[in-house]
């Protein structure tokens, strides 16, 4: 999906990789990070949100929760962190990462709430009156109000599946005395996902954002002010001014550091590719090339991979994306004129914390590649 604009904007990224993998310090099934790209980008993000007035919280779930990276991002001006679950929470606090926001698309279990309380989000997202209430009671009980978006879903928003939940504004209508009532906790703000879509190369606003609104009126009506719209989904330098028009306070960027949203395979933004995918040939068969796997996403939209020894003589090949109810073994190239030990490299769309994949941090591309450090996919270092 990301290939061609790899090649074109960042091809010292796709030489180190092959050079790397060649020369034995990188393993097959390793997605390797061009860290002073992802300062650049959010250095870039960080400039255009301030302009917009837009608060930012950074996700690192599709870099794999990494250490390095988000630390990278805090010194580009983005200082706090949105974790997609509990545990990615504690792992970047572990590291010294401020935690912005946490609870949104993972609810937080009753019996991590206290361990997340003591890590001092600024906001915690609720589905519903009862996870307000568990929140409310153990934040009391350590002596502690915390502030809470309320996650707005209305029957007819788009949501994907295994995301769904949440206050439609009917229910909100009928609970929001009760929710005020709750000593614990303060809210803060509304949020949904995704508030935006993109479709080839053009953004459009979801009809969550929509909700968000009549929502918010809600809030004022009830007597609140300065109420925090929290619209992720797609936030980039190209989408910030339009979630400003929407009326959005917030935004949190994940993709747009390794310049692999999708209108950055439409469209040349100003954040630079700066993430690429690692294989070996395993073997050929039936006039196929199969690659080592376990860093697949079925998400990825992957067409095309590059297949060679060196940059010099690398050649595009057709891939062939997985089934994506089997696991991904191995990937499929479609050519029979591979050689076993052969470098692959992809560009493509991930998820690096749902895959066993490694992470390579690379460094100083355009003068004296460096690797500094490799990680897996939940941000623990290997060597």
């Amino acid at each position: 999906m990301f290939l061609e604009a790899t090649w074109k904007r960042n091809s010292k990224l796709i030489e180190a990789s092959i050079d790397f993998h060649h020369q034995g310090y990188i393993s097959p099934n390793t997605y390797v990070v061009d860290l002073d790209t992802v300062k650049q980008n959010a250095t870039i993000l960080a400039r255009e949100a301030k302009k917009q007035d837009i608060e930012l919280f950074f996700m690192t779930k599709q870099l794999g929760r990494n250490p390095l990276v988000a630390k990278t991002i805090v010194e580009a001006g983005i200082e706090k962190a949105v974790a997609v679950d509990p545990w990615e929470a504690i792992t970047l606090y572990n590291h010294g990462i401020p935690i912005g926001h946490v609870g949104h698309l993972v609810q937080i279990p009753k019996c991590m709430v206290h361990s997340i309380l003591t890590l001092h989000p600024d906001y915690i997202t609720v589905f519903s009156y009862e996870n307000a209430r568990i929140i409310s009671d153990i934040a009391l009980e350590v002596g502690r109000r915390q502030k809470v978006f309320l996650r707005i879903a209305d029957l007819d928003n788009f949501i994907y599946d295994g995301q769904k939940g949440g206050f439609t504004n009917q229910q909100l209508l009928r609970e929001i005395d009760e929710l005020i009532q709750l000593e614990g906790i303060e809210i803060a703000g509304l949020t949904s996902f995704p508030c935006l879509l993109i479709k080839e190369d053009e953004v459009e606003p979801t009809p969550n954002v929509q909700s968000m609104l009549k929502a918010k009126e809600l809030l004022k009506r009830k007597g609140f002010s300065n109420i925090e719209m929290n619209m992720p989904s797609a936030t980039s330098t190209d989408t910030l001014p339009l979630l400003k028009e929407l009326g959005a306070t917030q935004g949190e960027p994940g993709h747009a550091f390794t310049g692999s949203t999708p209108l950055h395979a439409a469209k040349d933004l100003p954040e630079c590719p700066a993430m690429v995918y690692v294989s070996e040939v395993s073997h050929v068969y039936d006039r196929h090339s199969y690659v080592f796997g376990g860093g697949f996403y079925p998400r990825s939209r992957v067409e095309h991979a590059l297949l060679g020894t060196n940059i010099n003589n690398v050649k595009e090949v057709e891939a062939i994306e997985n089934n994506p109810s089997n696991i991904d073994y191995y990937g499929t190239l479609n050519t029979n004129k591979a050689r076993v030990g052969d470098t692959v490299i992809y560009a493509f769309r991930t998820q690096a914390f749902v895959t066993n994949a490694q992470l390579a941090i690379v460094k100083n591309l355009n003068s004296k590649p460096e690797l500094i450090g490799i990680y897996d996919a939940m941000g623990n270092q290997i060597r």
